[in-house]
Parts: C-alpha cells; structure tokens; sequence
C-alpha cells in the first residue's frame, strides 16, 4: 500500500513536519529531536492505515457472498430501483436520477460511500435530490448492498420544501377567460371543481360518468385507491360539452405531465401570475372544503387519505367559518341520504 505520509526537517529551525500526499497538507511535530519525530511519523501512518486495512478485510469478507460488492456503484443501485416503479413514477424516477448533483456519486462503489460524499450531493443539489437520495440510500440498505447506513436517520438534513399556496378563484377565472381552445378550458374548470391530480383528470374517460347519481369514480394513478365525487349542475355542463365515449381529454391525456404544466405555466405567465401550478387547484379544494366546514374525511375520501393538500389545509391554511351546528346536522342529514344512492357505486367499482 502506497504511503500517504513524508516525514522531513525543515532547515530554517531544525523541526520536523510531516507532509500529507493526499490534502497537500503539512503539519508540524513541534519538536527537533529525530527519535520524537519519527515516533509521531509512524503513529500517523498506522492511524491511517488501520481503517484501509480493516475495509480490505471486509471486502474480503463479503465479496464471499456477493462478487459484485466492489464494483457496484450508485448509478447501478439508481438504475434497479427504478425498474420497479411503473407509469408515471417510473417517468418521474427516469428524470429524478438525471439530477446533476447525483454525478458526484454516480460511479462512485458503493461500499467506499463517506457520510461526506452524500453531504457534498446534498449541497449541491435541490430539496428534490434530499428526497431521492434518501430514498436510493435506503433501497440499497434494504437490498443488503450496503451494510451500514451511510447517514444514519437524525443526522440527514431537513428536508424543507417551498411553499405552496392554492390558486385563487380570481385567478382561475382570469385563466379560463383568456383560454381559448376548449379542451384545456375545460380541464381548467374541472380542475377547480374536481381537485383531481392533472394526471387523474387528464385519463378520465366518460365510462367514468356515473348520470343516475351524478357521480365521478376513477383509480388514482399514483395510489389505485378509487376516488368517488358527486358533481353539481355546474359541473354537468362542463362534461355536456365533453366526449360522450371514451377520453374526455384525448389531446390532453395523449402528452405527457410535464407538457400540461409547461403549457399551464406560459399560460399563467402571461396573465403575470405567480406562484402556482397545476397542482394548486388541488391546495384550492381542499382549503375551500375546510372553509366551508367541510368534515375532513369527507375531503379525505375525495382527494385521498394521504393527500398533502389535506394535511396542509386543515393543518392551519383556510378561515374556517364554522356552520350552526343545527344547520350542520341537516346538512348530515342530507349527506347521508347522498351516501345510500352512492353505495352501488362504491360496491361496483
């Protein structure tokens, strides 16, 4: 094993320093006496050396049981993960693993990882490659690729996202006012009164249409949990306008997400709106269900339990303007006998 370490006396004052190869650095003994200076060298290389050797010794041993152990690196462990995923997270996976900041450990071994490696990553990247690279890291504990935790749990940094705020009711009209092709004008609309995801809201078909009891129901893409939503007489004169068979969006539902949001933000920034995106109408449902005391696992059930846009809005975002409760409990009333007529829906779907 190549020394890391050279040991030499300056001239000017007779100490010794040592010389590190590596860092370029060097380090004074403090002393003059050669005895003293090269007891102080070789403490310096057997500290350095002993982890080396130790990392060749586990290598040893676990190349035993897996030969690919020294060459796997991170691109390889990137790559298998995301032949698991399908659709559109599987899209989503292809474009997250192309993250710049990922080139500073992309062929990197995966058993040579210093917590420093990941730090510089972290830096680098955006809160997104804090999120995928959390996830990477625990795919490869979970596949025995790595043996120990690179970070371990309470010492990655926080992941803190921007905040998101909900589109206003001016500014969706100010949206659809200017739209002029009336497919997207209508997917606007629907986004407003649905809270569906672009992606749900783009693959609705009108075998999705329930008339009798005016009634959405569809499988959401990213869960597969069914979503079931009564829609009012506004509502039933956007979809009048809509296919009667088949896509309800074909050009819509024919692009890719990332071409509908592309296409929503030139939209946005020419009316001068900032802030928002398509998901923002879904921020929009859930804080205008919770302003309008709307139960929260009823909003759950519409847009899902684990919906982001829930736990925000009836965390802390909207006014609350609580109902009498008298007025509440017709409102029960009424919801119930909704409910029955719902109920075959939710059996057939």
């Amino acid at each position: 094993m190549r020394q890391r370490y050279r040991l030499y006396r300056r001239k000017k004052g007779g100490r010794y320093y040592i010389h590190d190869d590596v860092t370029g650095k060097q380090d004074s003994l403090h002393t003059t006496d050669r005895a003293t200076a090269l007891r102080l060298f070789h403490s310096r290389g057997e500290a350095q050396q002993q982890p080396a050797v130790n990392l060749q010794i586990a290598r040893a041993y676990l190349a035993a049981s897996d030969p690919q152990i020294a060459t796997r690196n991170w691109q390889f462990v990137m790559e298998e993960m995301v032949k698991l995923k399908k659709g559109e997270t599987q899209h989503r996976w292809q474009t997250a693993i192309k993250d710049k900041a990922f080139d500073l450990i992309r062929h990197l071994p995966v058993l040579e990882t210093r917590p420093e490696n990941f730090l510089r990553v972290l830096e680098t990247g955006k809160v997104s490659t804090n999120v995928y690279l959390r996830r990477i890291h625990n795919f490869a504990l979970d596949m025995t690729w790595l043996p120990w935790p690179v970070i371990v749990k309470r010492q990655w940094p926080k992941v803190e996202f921007k905040d998101k705020r909900a589109i206003t009711w001016e500014e969706h009209q100010a949206i659809v006012t200017r739209e002029l092709n009336p497919e997207r004008k209508a997917f606007y609309k629907l986004a407003w009164h649905l809270g569906a995801s672009q992606s749900d809201l783009a693959g609705l078909e009108a075998e999705n249409i329930d008339w009798e009891h005016n009634v959405i129901s569809f499988a959401r893409k990213k869960t597969g949990s069914i979503a079931i939503m009564r829609f009012d007489d506004e509502v039933t004169e956007i979809l009048r306008d809509l296919p009667g068979s088949g896509p309800l969006f074909p050009y819509l539902r024919s692009v890719r997400s990332g071409d509908r949001a592309t296409e929503f933000h030139q939209r946005i920034a020419g009316l001068g709106i900032k802030g928002v995106s398509l998901h923002s109408y879904r921020y929009a449902w859930a804080e205008r269900a919770k302003k309008a005391g709307y139960p929260e696992r009823f909003a759950q059930e519409a847009l899902g339990h684990n919906s982001k846009a829930i736990h925000r809005a009836y965390a802390r975002r909207a006014q609350v303007e609580l109902p009498p409760l008298s007025e509440f409990e017709r409102m029960r009333s009424k919801f119930a006998e909704m409910s029955k007529a719902v109920e075959p829906v939710m059996a057939s779907a």
